[in-house]
């Protein structure tokens, strides 16, 4: 199943390459009749010097720019195909890198780690080899974040359903998801600030004196001036009207130049990327949904009919960045004044459409997330989607559950039953027997489980809790912190957490190691028992085997597993299964040994 995955991947970007070769050749065809054009360009100017004939720089002027625009925005269009399939290739070679390795050009989400919350740094959801590097495809900063939210707190049952639906339409949809993911991936090494400038820039009028009468003559200038220049042609008197209307043109331009600063600033900087969000935008609005959290996010777009106003915009901030171009500017501020009727169209626009922008986007970050969980169900078919439980008690009961940041090679799965009940699970074993992992794994598996997405098990069901989990705690030389003092910080928020939270799920490996033997184990009893006494419910993976001994006080809440070693010939084997009971074998003595270290047992 996955070489066949792979194989659709590899076909994907074998084509998405030949088409951009395509594209660049034609790119390159128009680059060369565009260099051709400037040279005319000169010709003209020295053909009309020769003959001292003013109409020849006219009417050559007029109609090798319009010539040299014309191939400007075809060589442009060319170049932009290009891009999209380089991209194309690009997103798919992606997804191969992602099942084989992990490797992902999105974010890893190492900005959001936080060791204070509840669970994301001990169950590895931020980072390097993280499961945010494993899911993410969002491109967008918004995108990001919005994922990061989705994974920081579970969905309420309702919410994680509709995010199932969504999450399987669009994972039928791969081709769709692959071509809004390219239309997007440029957004990748974006300024994560730009999307932020552009909204305070709409929200902000220009308020550029003279606007209306500017606006009425900008509409009627280059009928004058053309007019003046063809009679100019044939009536000699005619030539200084024209240039004192080209002067008065250029210097209505130049004395609004302030102005046109301040909108390039902003504006002119992200003109391609509107017009890339405008086809996202598109993408979206013309697919057929029948999920309805989907359908819904897509309506929002077609009521404000989004991609085709993003789309003006962009064109009148690319059409101000005409201006770039020397000649092309010069002759376009001449006979139009460019630029004034650019930043007044863009100054009309924010007006009338500033309200819905900032939704808009949102809406694409929505997407992204969703995509980014869809990835899951087209890469890795075997995952399933788990069933939400709303029963009073606590549910979390899956078959063949594994660890989705493992190597499938390598990963062993584990069968685990919590159905409407209130348990603690004490879980006893040798070192490196697979103790944490396990604890991980389910921790990491409800994660995905409570945001909607597939989750790596045969089956799962699952209550709407929330994981709070005890595992590497750490000492802080900042914040003046033992590791002792850091465990009862986490200690005092687990308790705190499940006398103020509904359904709190707790995870934790190894309880108070940062003191004695002693005190650890009656601080461990004591804080489970108090845990009892609050219908808490959850694990305590431990070495300790006398708080195995809690399952005889409480047989009807506390219950006991293990993962064991065998030893044959003095080599150590794990099996990695949880198993019902309490360990009797423990390995601590023959890893010393293996270092060299003999233990005495009767010393």
């Amino acid at each position: 199943m996955e070489q066949t995955i792979i194989t659709d991947y590899t076909q994907r970007a074998a084509a998405a390459a030949a088409e951009a070769s395509k594209y660049k050749k034609l790119a390159n065809t128009y680059s060369l009749f565009r260099l051709c054009v400037f040279l005319m360009v000169g010709v003209s100017i020295a053909i009309a010097i020769h003959f001292d004939d003013f109409s020849i720089i006219a009417v050559a002027c007029v109609l090798l720019v319009l010539a040299f625009a014309w191939l400007v925005a075809r060589q442009s269009r060319f170049e932009k195909q290009k891009q999209y399939y380089d991209d194309l290739q690009r997103i798919n070679e992606n997804e191969i890198a992602s099942i084989q390795t992990h490797a992902n050009i999105y974010l890893d989400g190492a900005r959001y780690a936080d060791e204070k919350h509840f669970y994301t740094s001990d169950l590895d959801i931020y980072g390097k080899a993280s499961l945010y590097q494993l899911i993410n495809r969002s491109a967008t900063t918004p995108g990001s974040d919005k994922l990061a939210a989705w994974l920081n707190a579970p969905a309420d049952k309702n919410t994680a359903l509709q995010r199932q639906e969504a999450v399987k339409e669009i994972a039928a949809k791969n081709s769709w998801k692959l071509d809004l993911q390219t239309r997007l991936v440029f957004a990748v090494k974006q300024d994560t600030d730009q999307l932020k400038n552009l909204f305070k820039y709409l929200r902000i009028p220009l308020n550029m004196p003279g606007e209306k009468w500017l606006s009425s003559y900008a509409k009627i200038a280059p009928y004058l001036f053309t007019a003046l220049l063809i009679a100019a042609c044939f009536y000699g008197p005619a030539k200084p009207a024209a240039i004192a209307v080209g002067l008065f043109n250029m210097g209505m331009v130049f004395s609004k130049a302030a102005y046109i600063r301040k909108a390039d600033l902003i504006a002119g900087k992200i003109g391609s990327t509107l017009t890339n969000y405008a086809e996202a935008f598109q993408c979206i609005e013309e697919q057929q949904w029948q999920a309805a959290y989907n359908n819904a996010l897509a309506q929002q777009l077609k009521t404000n009919k989004t991609s085709a106003k993003i789309k003006e915009l962009a064109e009148l901030i690319n059409k101000l960045n005409y201006h770039l171009n020397l000649i092309v500017g010069f002759a376009l501020n001449l006979f139009f004044l460019w630029d004034i009727r650019q930043i007044i169209a863009i100054e009309n626009w924010k007006r009338q459409n500033q309200e819905s922008l900032e939704t808009a986007f949102d809406v694409i970050a929505e997407f992204e997330a969703l995509m980014s969980l869809s990835s899951l169900a087209v890469n890795y078919p075997d995952w399933c989607f788990p069933v939400i439980d709303d029963r009073e008690g606590y549910t979390l009961s899956a078959k063949a559950i594994a660890h989705p940041l493992i190597n499938p090679a390598k990963r062993i799965e584990n069968d685990y039953d919590l159905e409407n009940t209130f348990k603690v699970d004490i879980i006893t074993g040798s070192n490196m027997a697979g103790k944490s992992t396990f604890l991980r794994t389910i921790g990491i598996n409800t994660v995905l489980a409570l945001s909607g997405a597939p989750v790596c098990a045969q089956s799962m069901q699952v209550s709407v809790i929330t994981i709070i989990s005890y595992m590497r705690i750490k000492d802080s030389l900042n914040e003046s912190t033992s590791t002792f003092k850091a465990e009862l910080d986490r200690l005092q928020m687990l308790l705190t957490a499940v006398q103020n939270h509904p359904k709190i799920f707790f995870l934790i490996d190894e309880m108070l190691r940062g003191t004695n033997s002693v005190d650890k184990y009656l601080g461990s009893k004591a804080v489970i028992e108090q845990l009892i006494s609050k219908k808490a419910v959850g694990m305590v993976a431990t070495h300790d085997l006398q708080i195995a001994q809690l399952e005889t006080k409480y047989p009807d809440y506390v219950r006991n597993f293990y993962f064991d070693i065998q030893v044959v010939n003095g080599e150590m084997l794990f099996d990695y299964k949880i198993k019902h009971g309490e360990c009797k074998t423990f390995n601590a003595s023959l890893l010393l040994k293996q270092i060299g270290i003999e233990v005495n047992h009767d010393a």
